[in-house]
């Protein structure tokens, strides 16, 4: 639907009309379908999805309070960020994701214990990298979750999403993938054990790696 402008169809593609513009907007943004600086007019948008303009442009309306697009004189624009403020968007998510860590470690339930363990033994047994790496981000929404800061899980998911766009190409996050896990384990390890300040500590180092792997992709482009 994306290249530069979105006013073509896909090719072949179907559309789930049971799911709304924003979701379906959303999701191929932060899947790389709609790159940065691609423009999206509504009525093209509506077009491509089926619906009218309105829901359309609400949808537009709640992905720039998302900091996902940028109005324009023609629509939207899916909104281009600098290396800088790439680097603001990881440092906060460093801040947060470290707090969450430690929270978990320290307020965590015993049916959180319960879908942490879950999640990180399917993530290590999975026979494919995607799934496993699925596993691994969903393991990581439940730690945050596991932290009962719900300002937290809604802070991350936006800055999650204003940074999927300049993730890694997959194939790199593949490779990447022992090490993810590693490190995975031993934030795991200290939440079960109830170390708040090593889960913050070991979250903080991760974090601060996937910041740096980030960080040289957007350099290389």
């Amino acid at each position: 639907m994306c290249s530069t402008d979105i006013s073509g169809r896909h090719e072949g593609a179907t559309v789930p009309h049971d799911r709304s513009p924003y979701v379906q907007l959303r999701e191929r943004i932060t899947g790389g379908r709609c790159p940065p600086g691609a423009l999206l007019v509504p009525a093209a948008v509506g077009e491509d999805l089926g619906m009218s303009r309105t829901p359309v442009r609400e949808a537009l309306q709640r992905l720039e309070f998302d900091g996902l697009v940028t109005k324009v004189s023609r629509g939207y624009v899916v909104r281009v960020r600098t290396e800088d403020e790439v680097l603001a968007i990881c440092d906060t998510r460093i801040a947060l994701d470290s707090a969450a860590a430690f929270a978990a470690a320290t307020r965590r339930s015993e049916f959180d214990l319960a879908r942490l363990i879950g999640l990180f033994d399917r993530a290590v047994a999975a026979a494919e990298p995607e799934t496993a790496l699925r596993l691994h981000n969903d393991w990581h929404s439940a730690l945050r979750i596991a932290a009962h800061n719900p300002t937290i899980v809604e802070l991350m998911e936006r800055l999650d999403a204003q940074l999927a766009v300049y993730d890694a190409e997959e194939s790199k996050a593949q490779t990447n993938l022992a090490q993810i896990e590693a490190e995975h384990r031993d934030i795991h390890d200290a939440v079960v054990d109830g170390d708040g300040e090593r889960a913050r500590t070991l979250m903080i180092t991760h974090q601060e790696r996937t910041r740096d792997i980030r960080l040289a992709a957007m350099a290389a482009r």
